[in-house]
Formats: structure tokens, sequence, C-alpha cells
């Protein structure tokens, strides 16, 4: 299985070292990136090959389009002639695989994938869409390129890309939120930014790491850590009270919202 990588930046670097790690050759591995500098840093530090002739990709049996959305029409009118029988995996946000297709004049071996950052670290996870037309075998292979960098899903209907965005696209930005939040809480109650750090993260990850671990819903792991007129119990009911649910419900309705919107706008010619 060979794989060019359209664009060089940190998603496509993320995938590149889990693919490696993984036992995946560096000989099969291509990027073309029209930065020399950038060039140059990849071949040096992964040993695989690099070009700046975007018809080199055409050669291997997948093709990751990790560019902007804005490149992507131009990219894939381009390639749109040199295609036979690869397998084109677009990580671009925002853009439909409908609209990807008629970009590529029609050819259908197309899966769309909606990863997020932790995927610098090997620990994102990513929603993966086929069109009909892509083979089992296909599915496969664009399953093992993205699971290099984390947990996959399949989704059924591409409508639900959306929701994914809102969740796990976006969602990193939640967390972090919620960090600076404990962060700027842990200063005014007397507590170093380094201690609250510590105790922020490491909170953050043991809960989702316990969450993982455990056949529980979230609601039942929630009261588990409730006890009866104690500190948690006083800080929820003041979350309750806030309707701070409500509100992050709201703001991730708001944030598919805008998904789709940005499909409408980028999917224009």
């Amino acid at each position: 299985m060979t794989i060019s990588f359209i664009g060089g930046g940190n998603m496509a670097k993320a995938l590149i070292i889990g693919l490696l790690e993984n036992g995946t050759p560096a000989t099969q591995v291509m990027v073309v990136e029209p930065d020399a500098n950038k060039r140059v840093q990849l071949q040096q530090e992964f040993g695989i090959n690099v070009s700046d002739q975007l018809a080199a990709a055409a050669h291997a049996d997948n093709i990751v389009l990790a560019v902007k959305p804005q490149q992507l029409r131009d990219i894939a009118i381009f390639l749109s002639s040199l295609l036979q029988r690869q397998l084109v995996i677009s990580i671009a946000a925002g853009i439909r695989s409908t609209d990807l297709i008629r970009w590529l004049g029609g050819y259908n071996k197309v899966i769309r994938v909606m990863p997020n950052t932790p995927a610098q670290v090997q620990a994102g996870v990513s929603a993966l869409y086929a069109s009909p037309q892509v083979t089992l075998e296909q599915k496969q292979q664009a399953f093992n390129i993205l699971e290099a960098a984390g947990t996959c899903i399949w989704l059924e209907d591409e409508r639900q890309m959306d929701a994914v965005t809102a969740i796990s696209g976006s969602g990193p930005a939640y967390m972090f939120y919620f960090l600076e939040a404990m962060q700027e809480a842990g200063s005014i109650l007397g507590l170093s930014p380094e201690q609250t750090r510590i105790l922020a993260l490491q909170t953050m990850q043991g809960a989702a790491k316990l969450a993982a671990a455990s056949p529980e819903q979230f609601d039942t792991l929630r009261a588990q850590v409730t006890s009866k007129g104690g500190t948690t119990e006083q800080a929820i009911t003041a979350m309750q009270a806030s309707q701070v649910k409500e509100h992050i419900i709201l703001a991730i309705k708001s944030a598919a919202a805008r998904s789709r919107e940005l499909g409408d706008l980028l999917g224009k010619d």
C-alpha cells in the first residue's frame, strides 16, 4: 500500500508518524509540498519521498488530500485526469464528497474524513464516510491510515459529519476552554498556575480514562462522584443553576449549524 499526501502540514505529519510507527516502510510514503523548506524537513525527519510536483501524487494507491479547504477545488481539478484506480481520501474540513467528486470530474472512489488535532500525539479520533463506489479493501486501507493517529468510526450518512465536526472536530477547544477555567479558578483560590495545570490536566486525563474503562453511562459516573451534601454536589448545583449543560448543548448545535453553512459555501464553484 503506497500513500501520497498532498500537503505536509500538522495533520499529515501526525498520520505519517503513526504509519511509520506501525510499520509502514518510509519508501511507501510520499508528500507533495510546494514549500522547499518543509520538503527538506519532512525528508530528513522521516526518510520519506518528497516532491513539489502534484502529478507525482497520482502514482500511489492512496492519495490523502491534506490541504486547506480553499485549495482543494484547484487540486482536485488538476488530479481529475490522472485518476484510474486510486483511493482519494480528503481530510479537508467542510468539503462534501459530492462536491469533491464533481471537481474530480466524476471520479468517485472518495472517502471523506473528519480528524481532530489530538492526532498530532496519536490520540485523535476520526470519522470516515465512503462513497458507495469505494471497495471494502479500499475502506480498510483508509481505516488503517487514519487509525495510525487514533480511533476511527464509520458513518453511514454523510450528513452526520456536521455533528462529528461539532463534537470531536471542535471538541478539543471545548476541553481546553474548561481547563482554562479550572486554571483561573485555581489561581483565585491560591494555587500556582503550574500546580493547577498539573491537577486539571491529570483530572481530565484520569476521568477520560476511567470513563473509557467503565461500562457505566456518563451521568452514572458523575453521580458516583457526587456525594449528598458534599463539595461536588455544591459545584454541580451551581452549574445546573447557571444551565451550563444547556449552554454547552447550544454551543455544539451552533457549531454543527456553522459546519453545514461552511459546506454550502465551500462547495460552490
